[in-house]
């Protein structure tokens, strides 16, 4: 179908009030079975799932903090990460899973391209699962907020404790957010 290899790409994170946005890249050596889009698989399936693909890929993870997010704006973030995963991953055919390219060349896009896709598939569960993983580590840090079982997305748990004790570190201040009625912070 392709005449280079295929690099599937996806991210994880592009929506949150907290935590880092991933992006993943991959160029698989040999088919695995088992691949789909992330949010279709358990954690636990996900989690078995990620040491295969980094042993049988080549492949480059990319992370952007909340302050990052802040500063650079979400799409000027995916658009960096995608540039950092064709420099890390050379002469290959990137396929990025959604409708843009958010000005990049070189990338054909594909909406749901995570579900058919072995590629992107694999790009989506090492960018959620590397992304979890952080939240998870967070959680610990910052108890209060409940990370551990919302990954930072908006919830009326989440949104609660953001009430309670106000934006920590890893929030995202740029993201308003419209269950508290707050004004635009940035």
């Amino acid at each position: 179908m392709y005449k280079l290899p295929l690099c599937g790409i996806d991210e994880a994170g592009r929506g949150p009030l907290a935590g880092p946005l991933v992006m993943a890249g991959v160029i698989l050596r040999t088919p695995i079975d088992g691949l789909m889009d992330s949010k279709q698989l358990s954690e636990k399936k996900r989690e078995a799932l990620f040491p295969q693909i980094v042993a049988l890929s080549e492949h480059h993870i990319v992370s952007f903090s909340a302050a990052e997010i802040d500063g650079m704006g979400i799409s000027r973030c995916i658009s960096e990460g995608l540039r950092q995963i064709q420099k890390a991953l050379p002469g290959a055919h990137y396929l990025f899973d959604g409708n843009s390219t958010f000005g990049v060349e070189n990338i054909e896009t594909m909406i749901k391209a995570d579900t058919k896709i072995p590629e992107v598939s694999a790009a989506s569960i090492l960018a959620k699962v590397t992304r979890d993983r952080e939240m998870t580590e967070m959680a610990k840090r910052y108890p209060q907020y409940g990370f551990e079982k919302h990954k930072g997305y908006s919830s009326k748990a989440h949104i609660a404790a953001i009430a309670t004790y106000g934006r920590c570190e890893i929030h995202r201040k740029s993201f308003r957010i419209k269950a508290l009625d707050e004004p635009t912070l940035f």
